[in-house]
């Protein structure tokens, strides 16, 4: 008699069905069970608040991980990004796969990029962090944009493009990719003009840390690199205090010399939503071997940030 299926929590939307379909093919075949992706609708699904009002840490996780704690499913699969920073101890982080493109896109009208966008465009996101850092880049090569709210999946968001109604959106790379629409992207957005949030891009498979069997099997599909680099930008960010309603950029990467990986560089950026004022530094060092040397290089980079005038910024964040 085969073992029964594992099912896998995931959230309704197409994109992490997408996402989850994929992390789910890949659970198959390396423990040779059928997964069943059972759906859980998440707060953050529902509500049609602002999602800086909300809070945004832990909108979409709350349900799915509610859901794994009763027993209903065997494991989920989050965006990494909308997971708050601080991990419960009775769940397990048991793979961190290998990350998509991590980078912010422009979706713009007639085929624009950003530098081409006419003055006065006015650019949809939802991020505090992506209007920041375009309000910031906009000043410093004197256009003129204004960045608009928006809320809603891929299809909303591109519609308001579609529609007039905007010059251009901000989206997620990764996100894209994973539902086929990259053809869409105008412009690719280079992380040195917009660092992507923490952790963006990479996804997060988590289940009950006292289920060892399955920690062990969904270990399997653990990127080493990935996760000491999401693990450095989501230090920084707790030590920041960022959820993800406060703008905070940040990104880690590997630095390879040939096939060989010498370095980590981590970024990090904070600013004011206006652009006005943006505090943004870096570091380089050995490549993390552990859990504990990845935070320990985000805090140190946050701590530098704070000293250069980030603690000032904080009283951002939405309540």
């Amino acid at each position: 008699m085969s073992e029964h299926p594992l099912r896998l929590g995931t959230r309704r939307s197409k994109l992490a069905m997408a996402q989850s379909g994929q992390v789910a093919d890949a659970v198959s075949q390396v423990t040779g069970r059928t997964v069943e992706l059972v759906e859980i609708t998440t707060y953050g699904d529902t509500s049609r608040e602002n999602l800086a009002q909300i809070g945004g840490t832990g909108v979409f996780v709350t349900a799915l991980r509610d859901a794994l704690l009763r027993g209903e499913v065997d494991f989920a699969v989050h965006s990494l990004k909308d997971l708050p920073t601080a991990q419960p101890d009775d769940l397990a982080l048991a793979a961190v796969p290998v990350r998509e493109d991590p980078r912010d896109v422009l979706v713009a009208r007639d085929g624009l990029t950003f530098a081409e966008l006419p003055d006065g465009a006015r650019i949809g996101t939802g991020s505090p962090r992506r209007m920041a850092q375009l309000n910031a880049y906009a000043r410093s090569h004197g256009m003129t944009i204004e960045t608009v709210a928006i809320r809603g999946n891929v299809d909303t968001r591109i519609g308001y493009v579609r529609s007039g109604e905007l010059d251009a959106v901000v989206l997620a790379a990764a996100g894209l990719k994973r539902i086929g629409r990259i053809d869409e992207v105008t412009d690719f957005l280079s992380v040195d003009t917009v660092l992507p949030a923490p952790g963006q891009g990479a996804l997060a498979i988590e289940c009950a840390a006292d289920n060892a069997d399955l920690v062990a099997v969904l270990g399997e599909l653990d990127d080493p690199f990935t996760r000491v680099a999401v693990t450095a930008e989501r230090s920084l960010l707790a030590a920041l205090e960022a959820g993800c309603s406060a703008p905070v950029g940040a990104l880690a990467d590997l630095l390879a010399d040939g096939q060989i990986v010498k370095e980590m560089r981590l970024r990090g950026v904070v600013g004011t939503t206006d652009g006005s004022t943006l505090v943004q530094l870096s570091t380089t060092g050995p490549v993390p071997e552990t859990h504990d040397q990845a935070m320990a290089l985000g805090r140190e980079l946050a701590a530098e940030m704070l000293a250069k005038g980030a603690a000032g910024l904080m009283g951002e964040r939405a309540l």
